[in-house]
């Protein structure tokens, strides 16, 4: 394994880019490396992922066994060779007691170093049967339910079934076999990797599962009916619980409870029938589609299923927050120790953590939630003990402080309460002294009383005195109530799988749902808040009323949550189609997680497509001769909006099929779309493509999509006039990820400008600040003003990305901004293009380059 492989098993002859990223990757893992892998989209790179790894894997498995075959052929050797045993009773130095013992104690430890190298099949037995025992009892106390829920993903069964907390005889835990967790962003992408997995060589071979959530694996008709990620979390849990009855009433508290009638329990989740179902998943490889189609003939829960399968699979494929975020990652029983994670899509994959471990609170939802606990209070204040009743003043207490420092009272209506607007941005310890709680033990509150009491839940029924609606409160479950962040986060992963990109308007429903627990986004908050004071920050934003104010906690160094994945895994790899510019994942997530340079190793390949089938182009000038230069202050004149339609309109002239142009922002798009409309340009364009704009709303997008691939076919078979299509959309808006333009959908791609994040956002503000105060500085540039950067072309990159799909895709790259030609620009661009990109300083060679491209692919085509 010293000198790694020179041949991998693929399905096909493999491209020579390919067998490289394989021997590449098979070295990474092999010595424990983070490596940073970029293969364009169209070299088959899940294949080159699966192929590469799984090589690895094997022979590790198989040098493990040939280790622990020669270490028992060596014990047996010594222990029964007569010298030895002549030896021993020859010597008169020692008792024979002594000498017993040395010789039980050897093989003791032999039989402890093969044991996890055994299938022990009573071993098993004995766990199923435990587990079977267990499943008739039931009647914990209420805090030991809570605590198991949340350590064991909210399964109340014995904690050796799942696989999240220690069982109390470590003999009864199965072993998690070293495996690879492979992650990506959105389940349609995890199915397509899947998918690969089955048409690869090792198929047959290899034990995979597929983990999801709830939403995605649940077969219990009644539940999947409640639609939302909470609802069907909660009506699950509330199964779990009703299948060991009714349980004992809070010891600390003593609550009477009234028994009320017989409750559901879900009928697909029997031990037995999870068993079976799990043997069968580890058997064959199943995407999401056939593990639902597996546990309706089994009549079993894949969701339960699928993490019983996780410590004897060898690949575990599952969505990336559930491997980056600590607390799902240890509720769903994934063990990161010696282990292997390759997160793919991961140019995101910085922004991501930060959205995962945000939170963020409404005026409205502190309210409801101080309302909801004082009532509490109230009711039970003469059953409650000392300690949990002073935990409980202290919430509110704090409560009452978030409330106070967004300019409001509790206990009046939050949207009757007006507040002049405004936004401020404060340190941890200086917003904990502004709202007058820096003298509450945050951190205690949390231990002793979040974290050990069902309060979360216990509020649900109350309803704010002063909202006057008397509807009753949905509750989230205990699994959802670590941040908003993350929940935020789930959903933006349920909308359409081929939109990557979250609408920015796709979380006022989210907010709908979750601001009906407000308690559970309360505990995220004060999570929040005891994040090291140098890591984070949190945004008051005050609006016209309470109700829409809201406070935000924004984590500025998401390297605090990744190191512990570096440091417990064997090897990260980090990959995606386009990763440029590399430079902020090193300095950002590796060097600030304590990575020393020399474990990381980067990886970048070449297109499959011949030299000849791209042409890139730098635009620094239009037909007119006007300078393209699309800074704040020059983009909205008139003559720069002039001289880009006329660049449209030659460009329309000489492309076939798609054209796909892109705007820095929603806002210009809107700007120049007008000016074209009077002044004629737009009617023009008309009259040689027709013109597409990307849609307000995802759920407009297909319809869109479908109508600009039909009219581009139809213009390719009649003689109407028009020359296909034109479609206007958005950089990092519903087109700019995870669409594929590839073929005659996207013979062009023209960049309008570049695409720099606001630089007045004061989030954006304290990301650099922090960056310039704690990242070295380099190349005569600040980490600050690197991140703008940084920020900009790795947009660029992922909406220009979209053409070249396929080894016989063809396409143009038009860049129209004379700042696209700065050496220090262009480095920023995927090797593979910027190798063939040519700075044109006058429209007319670009032209003619454009022009000569086109007439010689449409020799060549027929």
């Amino acid at each position: 394994m010293e000198n790694g492989r020179t041949h991998f098993p693929f399905p096909y002859q493999p491209y020579s880019i390919q067998e490289q990223f394989m021997q590449a990757l098979y070295g990474a893992l092999d010595q424990g490396k983070v490596g940073i892998f970029e293969s364009p989209t169209g070299t088959g790179k899940s294949l080159s992922l699966i192929c590469g790894a799984l090589s690895w894997l094997t022979d590790y498995e198989e040098k493990r066994r040939q280790e622990a075959a020669a270490l028992l052929q060596e014990g047996e050797a010594a222990l029964s060779t007569p010298t030895a045993q002549s030896s021993i009773t020859s010597s008169s130095a020692e008792p024979d007691w002594i000498t017993d013992f040395v010789q039980k104690k050897a093989e003791r430890d032999l039989v402890s170093k093969l044991k996890s190298c055994e299938d022990d099949e009573a071993l098993k037995l004995l766990k199923l049967s435990k587990e079977e025992q267990t499943e008739e009892l039931g009647g914990e106390e209420d805090e030991e339910l809570i605590i198991a829920e949340y350590d064991s993903d909210d399964e109340s069964k014995s904690k050796s079934m799942f696989h999240g907390a220690e069982d109390d005889d470590d003999d009864l835990v199965e072993e998690h076999v070293t495996k690879i967790y492979y992650c990506s962003r959105t389940h349609s992408q995890l199915a397509q990797f899947v998918h690969e997995v089955q048409k690869s060589p090792f198929s047959k071979d290899i034990s995979l599962v597929t983990l999801g959530s709830r939403q995605n694996l649940c077969i219990n008709e009644e539940v999947r009916r409640l639609g939302s990620i909470q609802r069907i979390n909660d009506r699950c849990m509330e199964m779990q619980k009703n299948k060991h009855g009714e349980k004992k009433p809070h010891p600390e508290e003593g609550v009477k409870r009234k028994r009320g009638p017989a409750k559901t329990a879900c009928p697909y989740n029997k031990v037995s029938a999870l068993q079976q179902m799990r043997d069968e998943v580890l058997g064959t490889v199943h995407d999401i589609e056939q593990l639902l189609k597996l546990g309706k003939e089994t009549h079993s829960c894949p969701y339960y299923a699928t993490r019983l399968a996780i410590p004897p699979a060898q690949l575990v494929v599952l969505p990336y927050q559930m491997v980056l975020h600590e607390a799902t990652r240890k509720a769903a029983g994934v063990q990161l120790k010696g282990q292997v994670v390759i997160i793919d899509e991961a140019h995101n994959l910085s922004d991501t953590l930060s959205c995962i471990y945000s939170a963020e609170l409404t005026g409205a939802q502190l309210c409801r939630a101080h309302s909801q606990l004082a009532q509490y209070a109230d009711r039970y204040k003469s059953r409650l003990k000392a300690k949990n009743l002073m935990y409980i003043k202290q919430i509110l207490f704090v409560i009452e402080g978030l409330v106070r420092v967004l300019g409001g009272k509790v206990g009046q209506n939050p949207q009757s309460q007006t507040n002049q607007t405004g936004t401020n941005m404060f340190t941890i310890n200086n917003f904990l002294f502004k709202a007058q709680i820096d003298n509450i033990n945050l951190f205690k509150v949390l231990q002793k009383y979040f974290e050990k009491s069902m309060i979360s839940r216990k509020l649900g029924g109350f309803v704010e005195k002063y909202a006057g609606s008397g509807v009753s409160l949905h509750t989230q479950s205990k699994e959802n109530r670590r941040t908003e962040g993350l929940s935020r986060y789930l959903q933006t992963l349920q909308s359409n799988a081929q939109v990557s990109s979250a609408d920015p308007q796709g979380s006022v429903e989210t907010e709908k749902v979750l601001s009906a627990s407000p308690m559970m986004q309360v505990e995220g908050f004060f999570m929040a808040l005891t994040t090291s004071n140098t890591d984070g920050r949190v945004l008051l934003h005050k609006e016209g009323t309470l109700s829409e104010s809201s406070i935000k906690f924004l984590l500025l160094n998401p390297a605090v949550h990744f190191a512990q994945v570096l440091k417990e895994c064997r090897a990260v790899i980090i990959a995606g189609g386009t990763m440029q510019p590399v430079s902020d994942f090193k300095q950002e997530l590796l060097f600030s997680a304590g990575v020393a340079e020399e474990r990381i190793t980067e990886f970048s390949c070449g297109h499959v497509i011949p030299a000849e089938n791209i042409l890139p182009l730098v635009l620094c000038s239009g037909p007119s001769g006007q300078e393209l230069d699309f800074t704040f202050q020059n983009r909205d004149s008139p003559h720069m909006m002039d001289e880009t339609g006329r660049i449209l309109s030659n460009i329309c002239n000489v492309v076939p099929g798609g054209v796909v142009c892109f705007f820095p922002s929603y806002e210009y798009s809107r700007r120049i779309i007008s000016h074209w409309e009077a002044s004629g340009v737009l009617a023009r364009l008309a009259n040689k493509k027709k013109v597409f704009q990307e849609p307000k709303k995802a759920n407009q997008l297909e319809q869109v999509l479908s109508e600009f691939s039909r009219c581009i076919q139809r213009c390719a078979l009649d003689s109407s006039g028009l020359n296909g299509a034109l479609l206007f959309s958005v950089v990092g808006g519903k087109m700019s990820e995870g669409i594929n333009f590839s073929d005659e959908l996207g013979r062009c791609v023209v960049m309008v400008g570049m695409p720099y994040p606001n630089i007045k956002s004061p989030e954006l503000q304290e990301k650099m600040s922090y960056l310039d105060k704690h990242l070295p500085h380099s190349g005569g540039r600040s980490p600050g003003q690197a991140l703008i950067e940084n920020l900009c072309m790795k947009a660029v990159n992922q909406s220009i990305g979209r053409a070249i799909r396929h080894r016989g895709d063809y396409s143009s790259i038009v860049l129209c901004d004379r700042r696209y030609s700065r050496p220090a620009t262009l480095s920023k661009l995927p090797t593979w293009i910027r190798d063939r990109t040519s700075t044109c300083t006058t429209f007319g060679p670009a032209f003619s380059a454009l022009r000569k491209f086109f007439l010689e692919k449409k020799k060549t085509q027929g």
